[in-house]
């Protein structure tokens, strides 16, 4: 026999009874300065690297 997976239900009832809707929205700001200063980073120890393949040769 196959299982039914009960869905979970998106929205809350309220002392009335009527659904009470949530808005997601998640903030990302330090996200974007994790990225940003990885990119920098990245650039950097690229530039670092390709001025030493020339300086050692």
């Amino acid at each position: 026999m196959a299982k039914k997976n009960k869905r979970p239900n998106n929205s809350l009832m309220t002392a009335n009874n009527q659904p009470q809707k949530f808005e997601f929205n998640p903030d990302y700001s330090m996200v974007k300065k994790d990225l940003k200063r990885i990119g920098i980073l990245a650039g950097f120890f690229i530039t670092v690297l390709v001025a030493l393949s020339f300086i050692l040769k």
